[in-house]
């Protein structure tokens, strides 16, 4: 989980990057799907279609990075 918060903290990404890199076989994204059903990350679409959304860390999800993040 810390390597995706720091993932996500290292530079912007969009949701199409996020799904590319954090794509697994079975079940699908577990680690993606409890980063967000955790409140560590969050989609903001703004208007634009989702795969060009925005990944961002919450406030919850920046506190729990790795220290040397």
């Amino acid at each position: 989980m810390t390597q995706l918060l720091d993932w996500v903290a290292e530079r912007p990404r969009t949701y199409a990057e996020a799904m590319d890199a954090w794509k697994s076989s079975c079940p699908r994204h577990p680690v993606w799907d409890d980063a967000v059903t955790n409140g560590l990350i969050e989609v903001v679409a703004d208007g634009s279609p989702m795969l060009e959304a925005r990944v961002r860390l919450t406030t919850i999800g920046e506190a729990r990075r790795s220290p040397t993040g």
